[in-house]
């Protein structure tokens, strides 16, 4: 009989060797003369235990981790196959506190399954959404998603139900689906972690959204630093086969620039252009890809979509608070203990998430700053950590909760360094084609040098530039750019002296 061993083949677990592993174990079961079936699952998200192996007992999944290349031959002694004694022993993984914890819905499957296998996909609860949605008409689907209350998993948080209704009420002979795989924010990793571990469930909601708007094309335009993930995609739709029916997905690889994540550059970009920024209108939900009414959503978003047709509308509203329904996968980073991925129902506190599941800082030292929602995100003082994860809680305070990217510092963080940072990074990645964007950066980070040589009277025009920045700026690359700063000169006004 075989011994499935399960050894994460996601990117963040090959970066801590998890190839290595699997060779050895591989090598090693083969010395011992055992039949082992090595399956390259994803990453259960839990990233100082990386590499995580699991091997199927009678007593279930046994964990094992962080596994490294000369733990094997101990193992392979402890009958480690048998979920033997070890001291890397950990259990049944899901009894851990900080995956027991969670409420895993669109992230579920991941570092569960076999990635590329649909079986595996279908056996876990995968396809029925699909098979929902051809029994229904497109204005039910888009009337289900829209009572859902799911919005979109990235910057704007725009109601996922409203622009499906847009682009099914647009008459077209084409229209295509789009998802914006381009995942470049700092400190974030949940699209990177489905499309390498849970591949199908991206691709089927493609196609529900497909079938809620008549759409026969989609394209995946994936960030060009996610070869594994580029990979993974299209082995998924090479085997999905008929299961998609006449819809088809093109996996295209991205142009390597921050700016391209904003869903006009996007566009640009496939269409074999330069990526730069769209004026609006039109909406790209009238006048989209090529001209035709098109639907652009994240990762996240199209991938909480098949639970919300197959398990109902209310099943996905039941979960979160206010106008933040089901649950988001939050992404801690930076200095904390314990990094990794947490998908939770809108409502808990960023405190909870730092303390409860991060474990406090890596260094021991208190944590000072937080910033959420990637480079152009705000940073949270200490004061403001008990702010509930809720889009319109975080606006309350000036900031934003974007693709749910926590990036945790210490108290040795110099935040006058960190508000040149961002300043420093949107002169650098500004698409270049509004004067505020383009000039005001560049002009920004040489008012914070004066500011950080000691010229405080340099403070007002810092302020007026952000002014100018915000209100004048075509896109949210500009737009945002005074959020960190901003809040680095509101909270942390020492630092600047």
């Amino acid at each position: 009989m075989s011994i499935s061993v399960y050894v994460p083949g996601d990117a963040a677990a090959l970066a801590l060797g998890a190839e290595d592993v699997a060779a050895a174990i591989e090598q090693t079961a083969a010395s011992h003369k055992l039949d082992v079936n090595i399956v390259r699952n994803g990453s259960r998200g839990l990233f100082w235990l990386e590499p995580l192996v699991e091997v199927v007992t009678e007593q279930g999944r046994i964990a094992y981790g962080p596994v490294t290349l000369t733990d094997v031959a101990g193992l392979f002694d402890a009958n480690f196959t048998a979920g033997g004694k070890h001291p890397l022993r950990l259990g049944n993984i899901e009894a851990l506190p900080y995956l027991a914890r969670q409420h895993r819905v669109t992230m579920r499957r991941v570092g569960v399954i076999d990635p590329r296998s649909p079986d595996a996909y279908q056996a876990h609860g995968g396809g029925r959404g699909l098979d929902v949605a051809r029994s229904m008409k497109p204005a039910e689907i888009v009337r289900m998603i829209t009572e859902s209350g799911l919005r979109g998993r990235g910057g704007a948080a725009f109601p996922t139900g409203i622009k499906w209704k847009t682009v099914l009420d647009t008459a077209a002979q084409q229209k295509y689906i789009v998802c914006n795989a381009d995942e470049g924010d700092s400190g974030t990793f949940s699209d990177r972690m489905l499309m390498e571990g849970d591949p199908h469930c991206l691709i089927e909601g493609m196609a529900i959204a497909g079938l809620a708007v008549g759409a026969d094309k989609g394209y995946i335009y994936v960030r060009s630093e996610y070869p594994h993930a580029f990979a993974a995609l299209n082995d998924a739709i090479n085997l999905a086969g008929d299961w998609l029916g006449d819809f088809h997905i093109e996996v295209r690889q991205a142009a390597g620039a921050y700016v391209c994540g904003e869903e006009t550059a996007l566009l640009e970009s496939l269409e074999g252009k330069r990526g730069i920024v769209r004026s609006k209108p039109p909406l790209p939900a009238i006048s989209g890809l090529f001209g035709q009414p098109t639907v652009i959503n994240n990762v996240i978003t199209f991938a909480s979509v098949p639970d919300i047709l197959a398990q109902g509308a209310a099943f996905y509203r039941d979960l979160g608070v206010g106008r933040s329904r089901g649950t988001l996968p939050f992404q801690l980073a930076g200095n904390i203990k314990f990094g990794g991925l947490i998908e939770v129902p809108f409502g808990i506190t960023l405190r909870e998430l730092l303390y409860d599941y991060g474990g406090g800082s890596r260094s021991g030292r208190p944590l000072r700053a937080v910033q959420v929602g990637g480079p152009l995100g705000a940073y949270l003082p200490e004061s403001q950590f008990d702010t509930v994860l809720d889009y319109e809680a975080f606006a309350a305070v000036g900031a934003v909760l974007g693709h749910g990217g926590i990036v945790a510092f210490d108290d040795t963080v110099d935040m006058a360094k960190q508000a040149r940072y961002a300043m420093k990074f949107c002169a650098l990645e500004s698409c270049g084609k509004c004067t505020p964007c383009r000039i005001g950066s560049t002009r920004g980070v040489e008012v914070i040098d004066r500011i950080r040589a000691g010229q405080k009277e340099q403070i007002p025009l810092l302020r007026d530039l952000c002014d100018t920045l915000t209100y004048g700026s075509m896109c949210a690359m500009g737009g945002m750019t005074p959020y960190p700063v901003l809040s680095a000169l509101n909270h942390f006004p020492e630092d600047f002296q």
